[in-house]
């Protein structure tokens, strides 16, 4: 502020003015003067992101107090260095797992939550402002032994659990392995007739893998 003492000569007393500097049309007298500072005047903010600049106190005790906000209305911190969102996928909201390509359509407005997460195995699995809940059929890749006419089950197929797929006989058997699995063809291979070399194993439907249909007879006697 600045003092003046319009009448030295005559020594009257309390008719001083007090002055702002930052607004010379703020006068007091006898008195200091209640000045105040607009911090925006000085545009401190981005002007090339559209920030807006915001000083809700302006005495001059509450110096940098101002507000810079951004088009989508997020204020922006640290004044004129702040940056407003542009692209909202920088931030890597649908994760960094990769199975996911993030999307943000409106980059120039800066708009908030219109982000989409879309799965890259299944492209119709999309998500907007949060990460899509993705799936993956492995059996969707054949990995089954389809001479063995095989079928495959994968009975959860969400990415967490990879791996879980089953190749199933023609006789219900689950084969082990995936696809190097081998089904039951003949189950005398397995010798359930014994080892001792006194029985003959025969098993008459190995094209279906059907189970428990073999038989054991003794050589001694065919009749057994």
């Amino acid at each position: 502020q600045d003092c003046n003492d319009p009448d030295t000569a005559s020594n009257k007393l309390h008719d001083f003015t007090c002055t702002c500097k930052s607004d010379m049309s703020i006068m007091k007298v006898n008195g200091p003067a209640t000045c105040s500072k607009d911090e925006c005047a000085s545009n401190p903010c981005d002007a090339s992101q559209s920030q807006t600049c915001n000083d809700p106190d302006q005495t001059l005790t509450s110096v940098g107090d101002y507000t810079c906000t951004c088009p989508n209305g997020v204020v922006a911190t640290g004044g004129a260095v702040a940056k407003c969102i542009d692209n909202e996928c920088d931030a890597n909201p649908c994760g960094t797992g990769g199975d996911q390509d993030c999307n943000d359509p409106d980059t120039a407005s800066n708009k908030l939550h219109d982000f989409t997460c879309t799965c890259k195995s299944d492209m119709s699995i999309m998500k907007v402002d949060g990460p899509a809940t993705c799936s993956k059929d492995e059996c969707a890749s054949n990995p089954c032994d389809a001479s063995q006419s095989q079928t495959c089950n994968d009975p959860d197929q969400t990415l967490t659990s990879v791996g879980d797929y089953t190749c199933t006989c023609p006789n219900g058997v689950v084969a082990t392995g995936g696809a190097v699995a081998k089904c039951i063809d003949n189950e005398c291979d397995a010798n359930p007739c014994g080892t001792g070399g006194d029985q003959d194993c025969n098993d008459p439907d190995t094209a279906s893998n059907k189970l428990h249909d073999f038989t054991c007879t003794c050589k001694s006697d065919m009749s057994i």
